[in-house]
């Protein structure tokens, strides 16, 4: 038998044991987290290759980590440009394997649209944060998978929306959330360019091609973000001049989309010609965005005479700087899932008012 003083010793002596094991344990975590986020790239075309590698020199907050590629003559080049280990570098077979490897923290899915929820899916299942590119993906019941693999794994899911970290966009944002210049009652927002390529995923309905699955979501958003408001119907027209080429899909499309209040946006995008404007008219004056979109940087102006030409040293990199930065701390992304699901949700009601030769609701 025990008595009451040794009860009490024991029982003081294994509360100081649980104290300092968790002390210990809390120092651990403190030692273990990062200063920087290893991020694996999947999928090396153009704008991996040209644009986010160059970009994640430039970051602050993360660094390139790995690669996921199908071609071995790709991965041994990006191993001796970018210094990358061997342990690094997957191929789509051996994806899953990633969820052992704790260099890697974040996984940038930059493929076509058809293979997005495939590869955000797997990574959330491996225990990796995700950023997608846009468009999130073809059907909005894939980026509700997308969305739930990532809440079901406690992982963080982020579109690329590059513009919305933007400081210029962020600015006619606010012009908007303040009434700075009344209320929107107009938004003309046209992007495109002329696409020679012949043979492109762009070009292939299976992959998710279609200027809706590319250009599209750039008016798309912008119409969104200017406004406020989800829309809640869309009148479209989809067309081509290429009609060898887009056999399978549109090489431009136009949509109306009609907002709560009475707000209007009209939207183009194409791979036929070259279009980059945005232009926000108010009740009590306008603003616009001349390009609205490029990698270049952003220039626009108010009717009041304010030049909106604020600089930004690279806008891959303050994205996902801004994005990591919300994973290490646990705060909100900018731009989540539900972001790029609220604009598939749109998408497809544009393809439903084409094959249908009306106005939808959505």
């Amino acid at each position: 038998m025990i008595n009451r003083r040794k009860f009490l010793q024991q029982t003081a002596t294994t509360a100081v044991g649980v104290i300092i094991s968790q002390a210990s344990f809390s120092n651990i975590l403190i030692q273990k987290k990062k200063e920087k986020l290893g991020v694996a790239l999947v999928g090396l075309g153009y704008y991996s290759t040209d644009l986010l590698a160059p970009a994640l020199q430039l970051t602050k907050n993360c660094y390139l980590a790995g690669i996921v590629t199908g071609t071995p003559s790709k991965a041994e080049t990006w191993k001796k440009k970018h210094n990358l280990s061997d342990k690094n570098i997957y191929n789509y077979q051996n994806f899953d394997s990633i969820a052992n490897n704790p260099d890697i923290d974040v996984v940038y899915v930059v493929l076509p649209p058809s293979m997005h929820a495939e590869y955000t899916i797997r990574a959330a299942k491996a225990g990796k944060h995700v950023w997608c590119e846009k468009p999130m993906a073809v059907t909005e019941a894939e980026c509700k998978s997308m969305i739930d693999a990532c809440a079901k794994n406690k992982v963080k899911l982020s579109i690329g929306y590059r513009m919305q970290h933007e400081p210029n966009t962020q600015r006619i944002v606010q012009f908007r959330k303040d009434l700075t210049y009344g209320k929107v009652i107009k938004v003309e927002v046209a992007a495109g360019y002329f696409d020679g390529r012949t043979d492109h995923w762009k070009q292939k309905k299976s992959m998710g091609g279609g200027v809706m699955g590319d250009m599209g979501v750039y008016p798309l958003n912008a119409a969104r973000y200017s406004v406020g408001l989800e829309p809640i119907a869309v009148t479209a027209q989809a067309s081509t001049t290429r009609p060898e080429i887009y056999k399978e899909v549109e090489e431009t499309m136009k949509f109306d989309l009609e907002f709560p209040g009475g707000a209007m946006a009209s939207c183009e995008a194409s791979f036929g010609k070259g279009m980059n404007d945005l232009m926000v008219t108010c009740s009590k004056g306008w603003y616009k965005l001349s390009p609205f979109q490029a990698y270049n940087g952003i220039n626009g102006e108010t009717s009041d005479g304010i030049r909106l030409n604020a600089p930004i040293n690279n806008e891959q990199a303050t994205q996902m700087d801004d994005d990591a930065l919300a994973i290490m701390n646990n705060t909100a992304l900018i731009a989540p899932g539900e972001e790029g699901l609220k604009d598939i949700r749109v998408v497809e009601a544009v393809y439903r008012s084409v094959a249908q030769k009306k106005r939808v609701t959505i």
